[in-house]
């Protein structure tokens, strides 16, 4: 038994149900990052939270998991490639730890998945380097023409930017 003093649940709003992000374009980056044991406890995946940087879901946190460690190669396989996908987005092509990956905007294309074995819906991702061409969220500011000089300060609406 744990003493909790006096709570008053009342005075305190309730825990709501996390909503998937839409399907969508997003400027993230990784914030948090480790290894944990699956469910089975026969292996291992690299947990992700990251956050959404820009645009109406801006401050709000997507997850994903890699499956790096299964029996099954396939598996794998796709936890691997999308690491590959991650650096090569972030431009972290040899990494040790997964903190090497934090805190480097990249693209994340996300989609919504059906229920599946039990679970509910579902946010997958994909991901892409902001300098590869890909679309830009409809949220984020068209790019500037190389030409124009760069401000003194970044803007505070988001301070990753790089000038191109």
């Amino acid at each position: 038994m744990a003493n909790i003093g006096n709570f008053d649940a009342s005075t305190v709003d309730p825990t709501k149900p996390i909503d998937l992000l839409p399907p969508g374009k997003y400027v993230v980056q990784i914030v948090a990052s480790e290894m944990r044991v699956t469910k089975d406890g026969m292996g291992q995946y690299l947990w992700l939270e990251l956050d959404v940087l820009e645009g109406e879901c801006a401050g709000r946190k997507l997850f994903d998991r890699l499956n790096l460690v299964n029996n099954n190669p396939s598996t794998v396989e796709f936890a691997q490639r999308t690491l590959s996908a991650i650096c090569h987005a972030t431009g972290r092509m040899q990494v040790q730890d997964s903190e090497e990956l934090h805190l480097i905007p990249m693209l994340a294309d996300v989609k919504v998945q059906p229920p599946k074995n039990g679970y509910g819906e579902s946010n997958s991702v994909r991901y892409v380097a902001l300098e590869q061409g890909a679309p830009a969220p409809a949220s984020a500011p068209p790019p500037r023409p190389a030409a124009q000089p760069r401000p003194a300060a970044a803007p505070a609406t988001a301070p990753w930017r790089r000038n191109a």
